[in-house]
């Protein structure tokens, strides 16, 4: 998180596109409001459109507006979503929601900052920095011609990853902090503080939800509090029936003592075949980290790559390489 806080400061500064990836819950809206806020562009309108809540021309006419008698209902002109954050930010939530045909407009106002209202033939010209978002992965939606590729490269100018909350489990101390102090504030409560056993529940839960869930979990207890303390028995079922993680490694080891043991075993077995140790030991690593960290990720390749820390088209390769779905 630390390394998106940085990059979100870093392209708060620039005029350039930002696409935020990542599954629901991981404060995506967030990081675009600050974002928005950081930028020269901060004293402007910020303007979230949810584009997975609308029908295309429901969410076509909210984004460019629309002229009187353009379709049944309307009734009056109105505005849409671009031209109200001219000299600001949109937000296009969920964009992976939108068909083709509005993404070919989509991608008009990226490339030339120009757009019609629905029913007008006068061209409408904005200054509008774009910042989208998606909780799936653009490139499997491409491969599936459920989104335009050159739309996906527009957009695609600064790519930032938000992890979801079960890979940064060391978070949740700090964020139910400040939780509780947000909703006792809110309740006109008093629970400061939170039960050891509730916070280890908490940690060892998977969070589906992730950000969001936990948030709603901690206004729940802040109102349901008889006490001073946020306690195991004010956390619902979902989190007290989750099973405590198992830890896979024997006590006291680490990666570089792991590392070595398996080197030494892959010498061992190889015995008079030494001369293919990289491909017996390496390889065969390299290949199971991969499957599993592609497991973890719902075999979504970007979420994979951003894990692993390469490229996607690398981990593309890869997955050719070890023959992987």
């Amino acid at each position: 998180m630390q390394e998106v806080y940085r990059i979100t400061r870093q392209v708060a500064r620039s005029n350039a596109s930002v696409l935020l990836l990542g599954e629901t819950g991981t404060g995506k809206e967030l990081i675009a409001k600050a974002i928005h806020r950081l930028s020269p562009r901060g004293s402007g309108p910020f303007v979230r459109v949810n584009c997975g809540a609308l029908a295309e021309n429901l969410l076509e006419s909210e984004l460019f507006g629309h002229v009187r008698g353009s379709f049944t209902g309307a009734v009056d002109n109105r505005t849409g979503r671009f031209e109200a954050a001219h000299t600001g930010t949109v937000f296009l939530d969920e964009i992976n929601s939108t068909t083709p045909k509005l993404q070919v407009k989509l991608l008009r106002v990226l490339q030339e900052h120009e757009f019609e209202r629905v029913g007008d033939t006068n061209t409408i010209q904005v200054d509008t920095r774009v910042i989208a978002a998606s909780n799936r992965d653009l490139v499997e939606e491409i491969a599936a011609d459920r989104f335009r590729e050159d739309l996906y490269y527009r957009l695609n100018v600064i790519t930032i990853y938000l992890p979801p909350l079960r890979e940064r489990r060391e978070d949740v101390p700090a964020l139910v902090k400040h939780f509780l102090r947000i909703y006792n504030k809110a309740n006109d409560r008093h629970v400061p503080r939170i039960q050891r056993a509730a916070l280890d529940a908490l940690q060892r839960y998977d969070w589906p939800g992730n950000v969001r869930e936990l948030q709603n979990y901690v206004e729940r207890a802040v109102v349901l509090a008889t006490g001073d303390e946020m306690t195991v028995e004010l956390l619902p079922e979902a989190v007290l029936g989750e099973k405590p993680r198992r830890i896979g490694r024997r006590p006291g080891t680490d990666l570089d003592t792991l590392s070595a043991e398996l080197v030494e075993q892959g010498i061992s077995i190889a015995g008079s075949q030494a001369g293919n140790l990289h491909k017996m030991v390496v390889d065969r690593v390299e290949r199971e980290l991969i499957a599993q960290v592609m497991a973890a990720s719902n075999n979504v390749q970007t979420k994979a790559a951003a894990r692993l820390g390469i490229n996607r088209n690398t981990l593309h390769k890869k997955l050719k390489e070890h023959d992987l779905p």
